[in-house]
């Protein structure tokens, strides 16, 4: 059976140009209009992957993703006519798991959907208890990896943590920040950057053969299992 796509989008010629892309890789698309009711076919509905459209006549894809996220594990590509860091930033930070500026190109598209689709089939064809390496006693917030103990500081730990909760997404530095430093004023990204070099350090050294923290340019960290 084909994955099925949930198009949220309501330009009708960028709508035939996307349905066109997907459904010549295969796929299944839906297509709806509105927000009200994408948020009505997801009721009744199960999709393997959701393309949103950012500015809605009645709402923004972006609360869309942040509800399905919240919900379970659906991937969700957003497209916006907002190219900007920031915007990039803001929708990754919801949960998208990829960003597609306006215009942009079908076949650039369509790869991009097929590759959303793979990975979530790598990620579910095997118990999640069997693809990571990782184990947190979270009562002495002690982590391991392959069994063997970590020697993390405080913050290098939480920071860990948030990137583990959240593997194979890109983790903003603004949203590391937060999860390790919190309220400290005094940090800043290059805090971030600096303890993700010494992260990634002792898990070279407790792993030699992988290389576990990811950096996307421009965009922060992710953690690939």
């Amino acid at each position: 059976m084909p994955a099925r796509v949930l198009l949220l989008e309501d330009d009708p010629a960028i709508a035939r140009t996307v349905v066109y892309a997907i459904e010549r890789e295969g796929l299944q698309v839906t297509h709806s209009l509105l927000l009200q009711d994408a948020r009505q076919l997801l009721r009744v509905q199960t999709f393997d992957l959701l393309v949103l459209d950012v500015g809605l006549p009645d709402g923004s894809g972006l609360d869309l993703c942040r509800e399905v996220r919240a919900a379970g594990g659906t991937p969700v590509l957003i497209l916006s006519a907002r190219g900007e860091e920031l915007d990039r930033v803001l929708g990754l930070e919801l949960g998208a798991d990829d960003y597609l500026a306006k215009p942009f190109s079908p076949r650039e598209l369509a790869a991009r959907v097929k590759a959303l689709l793979r990975r979530t089939a790598a990620m579910t064809a095997v118990p999640m208890a069997h693809t990571t390496p990782f184990h947190d006693d979270g009562m002495g917030q002690r982590m391991h990896l392959h069994g063997r103990p970590l020697p993390l500081t405080r913050r290098e730990y939480r920071l860990l943590a948030c990137l583990l909760a959240g593997a194979g997404r890109i983790h903003t530095r603004d949203a590391l920040l937060a999860a390790a430093w919190g309220d400290d004023s005094d940090s800043t990204d290059r805090t971030v950057d600096t303890h993700v070099k010494t992260l990634r350090a002792k898990l070279r050294e407790a792993d030699p053969a992988r290389e576990y923290i990811v950096t996307h340019r421009g965009m922060g960290y992710c953690l690939d299992l």
